[in-house]
C-alpha cells in the first residue's frame, strides 16, 4: 500500500474529544459496535493518526498537534539503595 494512498475511515475526530488513559498510554473513542477506537500515545508520537476498533472493521482519523500530546513522565531519579538485611526469624522450640 503505497504511504499516500487514502485511508477509508468512518469519522474524524479531534483528540480533545477521546479519552486518555494514563496507565495504558492509550486513547479511546466510543465506537458505534460497543466497544472503542483504540490509539497508542506512542503511535501518535510518530505522527501515526489512524485509531482502529478492535472489535470490527471501523478506523477514524485523530486529529491533533504532536506539540499538545502529554509529555514523557520525567524518569524518577533512582532511590538511594539501602542495604537490606534479611528479617529475622525468632524460632520457638
Amino acid at each position: 500500500m503505497a504511504e499516500e494512498e487514502e485511508i477509508a475511515v468512518y469519522d474524524e475526530v479531534e483528540i480533545e474529544d477521546m479519552t486518555f488513559d494514563k496507565d495504558l498510554q492509550i486513547y479511546h473513542y466510543p465506537c458505534p459496535c460497543g466497544d472503542k477506537f483504540e490509539i497508542s500515545l506512542a503511535d501518535l508520537r510518530e505522527k501515526e493518526d489512524i485509531a482502529v476498533c478492535p472489535s470490527c472493521s471501523l478506523m477514524i482519523r485523530v486529529i491533533f498537534d504532536v506539540n499538545d500530546l502529554p509529555k514523557d513522565p520525567e524518569p524518577e531519579p533512582p532511590a538511594e539503595q539501602q542495604e537490606e538485611t534479611p528479617a529475622q526469624v525468632a524460632v520457638v522450640a
